[in-house]
């Protein structure tokens, strides 16, 4: 049998960026150019109750599936979605999703705050904020392209 965890965690990373807030914005929701620092989606329906979708291996890793689901958009400002994480098949996570786009000086600010619930120990909330991070350092160097 196997054990049974759910692990509750929330966790917040702030970056800058030297572009508007259109910019932002749209690095999230074109599809050609999210793909540029996220994984290429198979399904990309940006809109309130839109849906989006990869299934890509990780280097020398598994299978990771990402759905998302767009619960709030407001252009230029905000994006929540609510996600699932599946690895070889195995729901890891479940999260909820906060991206908050703030003008600042000549630049954005942009807030991250995922809450999660991390599943039998297939991940951990440390390993997500990390690999989050990684993630928005890919857009900061697209945004300064």
């Amino acid at each position: 049998m196997t054990n049974r965890s759910a692990e509750h965690a929330v966790f917040v990373i702030e970056r800058v960026y030297g572009a508007k807030p259109e910019r932002v914005f749209a690095a999230w929701s074109d599809p050609d150019q999210k793909a540029k620092w996220f994984t290429k989606s198979d399904v990309f329906d940006f809109r309130v109750g839109g849906r989006e979708s990869s299934a890509n291996r990780i280097p020398d890793g598994p299978m990771a599936h990402f759905e998302a689901y767009y619960q709030e958009i407001v252009p230029n400002e905000r994006i929540v979605y609510s996600y699932t994480l599946d690895m070889d098949g195995v729901r890891v996570s479940v999260s909820v999703t906060t991206v908050e786009i703030r003008a600042e000086d000549e630049g954005t600010r942009l807030v991250f705050t995922e809450q999660g619930t991390f599943l039998d120990g297939h991940d951990t909330p440390a390993m997500r904020e990390h690999g989050s991070g990684i993630m928005l350092d890919m857009l900061g160097k697209l945004l300064s392209e």
